[in-house]
């Protein structure tokens, strides 16, 4: 299995910046779709960014411009570099990658979630 751990979450202000960083538990073969995804309390998921295995970039509405969405292969991780944050991105934010990696010679598929990570922007 693939497991994820997210970081970089935190408390800022108003038009601060934040990067969050998804690590990856073991190499992998191939990315298929990796994002980001939010959550408040009473509120359903919601989709921020996420990347196809084609490299194209899907991005919320509401932070088009502001959130991008990024692979770092000499770390492993999936990144998501936040800018001019709002108070209304307060939420959870939560990783997801689908893809394949190699056990004993075996193809093996995963999709896996990450545990969340905290963003507070306030005042």
């Amino acid at each position: 299995q693939v497991y994820l751990v997210e970081s970089g979450g935190g408390l800022v202000q108003p038009g601060e910046s934040l990067t969050l960083s998804c690590a990856l538990s073991r190499s992998i073969l191939r990315i298929n779709q990796m994002g980001w995804f939010r959550q408040t309390p009473g509120n359903q998921r919601e989709l921020v960014a996420q990347i196809a295995g084609d490299g194209s970039a899907n991005y919320a509405d509401s932070v088009r411009g502001r959130f991008t969405i990024s692979r770092d292969d000499t770390k492993n991780t999936v990144d998501l570099q936040m800018n001019n944050l709002k108070p209304e991105d307060t939420a959870t934010y939560t990783c997801n990658v689908a893809g394949t990696f190699l056990v004993a010679a075996a193809i093996r598929r995963f999709d896996s979630w990450g545990q969340g990570t905290q963003v507070t922007v306030s005042s």
